[in-house]
């Protein structure tokens, strides 16, 4: 395992235990060996899921599956298994059969129905998934189910992270506690449309799943899919929630629910960027001001994905040149005489030249920092946007030339 992101939160959180849902975890061998590498997750009856899925015209098997049976009916309950090491992605026919034989399995032992039987894989595309050493794990994993297996839940399901990712929240409605905690993976294949992610967030809430399905989608268009590490969209990305209602407690509707799910869908998706291959910046890119919400994304994400942008924060070089490349090419409308350019407070180029109060010793010193942000106006209009990213360093080339080695 490469060492731990230097962006990395300083502690794993106390996650709280969900009532309706238990995990266990197992050792299967699936690509890696002494470590886990499956976790299976169980939910009560009356369970709801709901979910988002990698756009990406080659998504795997699993996702295919997820995205079929998401809306099946809750009263018997869910589960969830998943693995790392092996994408069960562009393996045609037997990709379909290894998600079939699974889901059987989990049903045969579990007693849910085969279509409440949630599967997802993360780790080398292109290789038949080994299903029978999942399957085999079954009865184990089925043993060991306990409601307080979240954190370990988290580490078994990384690949290239370098830290296992989690956050939680917890309001009162009508004085009553509701609880949220999810874990996530991801740190290469990372962009917006989801990516090489897998997240997996858990409520004791009651809703139903019209609602929870409307809100975990609009909540993803302002985090999960506001993220960009390298570029890359995944075959594979899967968000999965479930709200077992244990709690008894109604949320469909509540602000103060929606809030606080947003802030751990936001901390998640923060924490897969600080976890990016190699990084060793935490990069907000701002845009203000452009013609429409769409431009200013398409203009943020030019930023983002800039290959010349990203080095230079590498290299700690405050080469602002770049910025204004990437805004150029982006397509969305831009006017070289109504942008300008800061880096946090410091304004570094206004009405198309370079600011007179900057200096480049003052950059330099900002690009020093291990959390920066590029605040860019275009001066067209009203649209807003905001993008995190990361640096693009030796370590992502390390990283990904040894993938499969």
């Amino acid at each position: 395992m490469p060492p731990r992101s230097p962006l990395a939160p300083a502690e794993f959180p106390a996650l709280p235990v969900i009532g309706g849902a238990r995990f266990a975890i197992a050792e299967a061998g699936v690509r890696y060996k002494g470590r886990p590498d499956v976790m299976l997750a169980m939910l009560d009856p009356g369970s709801v899921m709901a979910g988002v899925f990698t756009r990406s015209a080659t998504r795997s098997a699993n996702v295919l599956d997820c995205q079929a049976k998401i809306a099946t009916d809750s009263s018997e309950g869910a589960a969830i298994v998943v693995n790392s090491g092996n994408s069960n992605a562009f393996t045609g026919r037997a990709g379909e059969g290894s998600v079939a034989a699974i889901c059987e399995a989990v049903a045969e032992q579990t007693g849910l129905p085969a279509n409440r039987v949630f599967t997802s894989s993360t780790g080398v595309i292109g290789e038949r998934l080994p299903h029978d050493r999942i399957t085999a794990k079954l009865e184990e994993l089925t043993g060991k189910l306990d409601g307080a297996s979240l954190p370990d839940a988290a580490r078994a399901i990384m690949t290239t992270d370098t830290f296992p990712k989690a956050a939680t929240a917890q309001i009162e409605v009508d004085g009553k506690p509701v609880k949220i905690a999810g874990i996530a993976k991801g740190s290469g294949m990372i962009a917006p449309d989801m990516a090489t992610m897998l997240v997996y967030i858990f409520t004791d809430a009651k809703i139903g799943r019209a609602e929870l399905q409307a809100m975990v989608s609009e909540l993803n268009a302002k985090t999960f899919n506001n993220i960009t590490v390298d570029s890359d969209t995944s075959t594979s990305d899967t968000l999965l929630m479930a709200a077992t209602g244990a709690s008894g407690v109604d949320v469909a509707w509540n602000a103060e629910f929606t809030q606080a799910l947003y802030g751990v869908m936001l901390d998640l998706a923060h924490q897969v960027v600080r976890d990016g291959e190699g990084a060793s910046k935490f990069v907000t890119v701002h845009v203000n001001h452009a013609a429409s919400e769409a431009d200013a994304r398409t203009h943020a994400l030019s930023i983002a994905n800039s290959p010349l942008v990203k080095t230079a924060l590498a290299g700690e070089d405050p080469n602002w040149g770049r910025i204004v490349m990437a805004v150029g090419k982006s397509g969305a409308a831009a006017d070289r005489d109504a942008l300008s350019i800061s880096f946090g407070e410091l304004l570094v180029a206004e009405k198309g030249w370079v600011a007179e109060s900057y200096r480049e010793a003052d950059g330099a010193a900002y690009f020093k920092r291990s959390e920066i942000e590029i605040i860019v106006d275009i001066g067209l209009g009203q649209g807003h946007a905001t993008v995190w990213t990361c640096d693009l360093t030796h370590g992502y080339i390390q990283i990904n030339a040894d993938y499969r080695s």
